[in-house]
């Protein structure tokens, strides 16, 4: 399970906003699915392979049943899911497509692999991304126990990365801003992007069932926090005020999010360490850094440093690495390992210096890009 902690799912805007017409489990299975694709080097054939085993920690199923229930859920992934896209074509003119999301799903009984292909439809809403993308953590969406709360992550996720993108630009006035931050949805589309049309006719029970039962799973298991505030008209609610804030992820990262210092990652069971120790030294950013003189042979031996680098700072070089190429974070080290003074003035906390230094780069570099 641990390598699903810093793993990400990206998809177009459009597939976020769409009507997805397949229920909870499904769903979090092509979520998982979407999460294994690079879209720097798209997947061959546009098949991607999963673990049988990573599917059944991911949903924490541990039954005799397990197999035969994995069997119906890829059976009813297929025969029941469609994506709704509605994409403008101009002056408040729509166009709606259809899309079924995969094309075939095999596996078998004497090996851990299952193969997934998508289909040629959905491919474009999955790795042409240049621009108008939203990506989350796989982990936040683990937890969820409804559908409405998985769809409305994604919603909130897209809002809150365009206002973090945009919140150092000069393209984007305060009033854009906020409207991001703190996005108004009308009932009706909420209903529609919820596929809720025909269901909870008595906003009592849409309240209940769609948005209090999504914002309260959000709170306890993602980074965001989510409050609203119901608009009326009248007597008649017309719309929710959604307000927009980050935490600390409560479910899927080991060290607090505020504090990677060298003495919190202690806190770490054994056999997190050794997961997280083991993945760092596996990293060509731990070979980067070595051959810039920023890491040496014992900082290689010490299981918590590394653990704070794989948690937080690899992360990081990662989203880099999908703006700039690797020898984006080439560049970025080299600067970094320029700056030796400064640099060993911070060496007692090598891990929390060389995340403050990546999360000034990569703001430098969206903001660029924005322009």
């Amino acid at each position: 399970m641990n390598e699903l902690l810093n793993k990400k799912a990206v998809e177009h805007n459009d597939l976020v906003n769409s009507v997805v017409k397949m229920e909870k489990i499904p769903l979090k299975i092509f979520e998982l699915a979407v999460s294994q694709i690079d879209t720097e080097n798209p997947p061959k054939d546009n098949t991607v392979y999963l673990s049988k085993e990573l599917i059944f920690s991911f949903f924490d199923v541990k039954s005799n049943s397990k197999h035969t229930r994995f069997k119906k859920i890829l059976t009813n992934l297929h025969k029941q899911s469609v994506f709704e896209i509605r994409e403008v074509v101009k002056n408040g003119k729509w166009e709606f497509k259809n899309i079924s999301p995969l094309e075939s799903s095999s596996w078998n009984n004497y090996n851990d692999v299952v193969k997934i292909q998508f289909t040629n439809s959905i491919m474009p809403y999955l790795i042409d991304l240049k621009e108008n993308f939203t990506q989350y953590l796989i982990a936040d969406i683990m937890s969820l126990n409804s559908k409405y709360s998985v769809i409305l992550y994604k919603i909130f996720s897209m809002n809150y990365n365009q206002y973090e993108n945009y919140k150092y630009s000069p393209k984007r006035t305060n009033e854009q801003l906020k409207k991001l931050k703190d996005p108004y949805i009308e009932i009706e589309e909420l209903r529609r992007i919820t596929n809720t049309t025909d269901e909870y006719s008595r906003m009592y029970d849409f309240e209940k069932n769609v948005i209090q039962t999504a914002t309260q799973e959000i709170n306890e298991f993602t980074h965001f926090k989510i409050t609203y505030e119901k608009i009326k008209k009248g007597r008649s609610i017309i719309g929710i005020q959604f307000h927009i804030e980050k935490q600390r992820a409560k479910a899927s990262l080991p060290y607090k999010e505020d504090d990677i210092s060298y003495q919190e990652s202690k806190k770490l069971r054994k056999q997190e360490k050794e997961s997280y120790y083991t993945q760092a030294m596996q990293s060509k950013y731990t070979t980067i850094l070595g051959e810039h003189l920023l890491l040496n042979f014992q900082d290689m031996q010490d299981i918590d440093l590394m653990g704070a680098l794989q948690a937080y700072v690899y992360p990081l070089y990662d989203e880099l690495k999908a703006l700039r190429g690797l020898n984006g974070v080439k560049t970025h080290v080299s600067y970094v390992s320029s700056h030796q003074e400064e640099f060993n003035a911070n060496k007692k906390n090598k891990s929390k210096y060389l995340r403050r230094a990546i999360e000034q780069y990569l703001a430098t570099v969206k903001l660029q890009d924005l322009e």
